[in-house]
């Protein structure tokens, strides 16, 4: 079992827990209540919209749909042997898969560690050693760039890392023997989910003062930044979230993933940055919000200004890195 399966019971003190409850701050609510108050009242309502680079394809799941690939993927999960407290690293990009697989992770009680798909052999020995990753999930390819070869290659030194699987992979190493499900379903025995005090969650710092610390989430620290945020911004059930932000990053995670489930609404993704690109599936999908950094907004409005498209739909573009000077025409 990884350490980070107990870290938690001393990491928030029953005073820091009890403070915050009365406060109003934290609840005892996690991703998968939210998930599930979804599935069940709006099962056909699209949760998740994605644009494989590598594919040139749109792939679009309901809240049904997808609930039953994060069913199959928690069942492999168990038969494969993932513990309570086991960590499972995501290095994706912004495809659909990421969030199943943290849905999936947080039903069998594993801790999921976001992983940026620029990463190589330097940053993930070290990343996936300290975090006693015990199943890792990458692409086949992204980018140009071959993930099995590099993985295989730094199993000889990560004793930890028993399980690796690879989205449009071949063989038992392809991600699609996760949604296979187990090979006899009515044996499983899901172990208890994560609870709200419970690490969910490893995000490595940068790294530019010296080498990366593993920050540990649990469910309260994470929607105490999104419920504020949504009260802040009035969402609702109809808002659609674009997100092109890394889902690796927190702002990705937080806004990607999480916020589009707590609204029951619709994540759109886009993997690689494109403007004139983000634009179209803005405008095609009917967004409403966002969340980037300034050059994302720059490259956008750059695109509306060259192309002439408007988005009728899109109210809110949250900005962060730097800050914005409007000037009057």
């Amino acid at each position: 079992m990884a350490i980070l399966g107990f870290q938690h019971s001393f990491v928030l003190t029953a005073d820091r827990r009890a403070e915050m409850r009365r406060r109003g701050f934290w609840g005892e609510e996690t991703i998968l209540d939210y998930f599930d108050a979804a599935v069940a009242s709006r099962p056909d309502h699209v949760a998740v919209v994605d644009f494989k680079s590598t594919t040139s394809r749109r792939e679009a799941l309901t809240y049904r749909e997808l609930d039953h690939r994060v069913t199959k993927i928690a069942a492999k999960f168990v038969e494969l042997g993932i513990e309570s407290g086991d960590v499972i690293s995501v290095q994706l990009p912004n495809w659909w898969e990421f969030g199943a697989i943290h849905l999936a992770a947080m039903r069998v009680g594993a801790v999921t560690n976001p992983l940026m798909p620029i990463f190589r052999a330097r940053e993930l020995s070290f990343m996936l050693e300290l975090a006693e990753t015990r199943l890792l999930i990458a692409p086949r390819e992204f980018r140009g760039f071959k993930y099995p070869p590099m993985v295989a290659e730094l199993r000889k030194s990560l004793p930890n890392l028993k399980d690796a699987f690879f989205v449009d992979g071949d063989g038992d190493e392809s991600f699609d023997r996760l949604l296979e499900g187990a090979t006899d379903p009515d044996s499983v025995r899901f172990p208890p989910p994560l609870k709200a005090d419970e690490v969910c969650q490893i995000l490595f710092t940068s790294g530019t003062t010296g080498e990366p610390k593993g920050v540990m989430h649990t469910s309260n620290t994470l929607w105490g930044d999104v419920r504020p945020r949504v009260a802040r911004l009035k969402l609702d059930p109809s808002d659609v979230a674009f997100m092109a932000s890394p889902l690796a990053h927190q702002t990705g995670f937080l806004v990607g993933i999480l916020m589009p489930i707590l609204l029951k609404g619709t994540a759109v993704l886009q993997d690689i940055w494109n403007g004139e690109k983000a634009l179209e599936i803005l405008a095609g999908e009917g967004a409403t919000f966002t969340m980037a950094s300034t050059p994302f907004l720059l490259d956008l409005t750059d695109a509306v200004e060259r192309t002439g498209v408007r988005l009728p739909h899109f109210r809110i573009f949250i900005a962060g890195g730097a800050p914005i000077l409007i000037c009057p025409l």
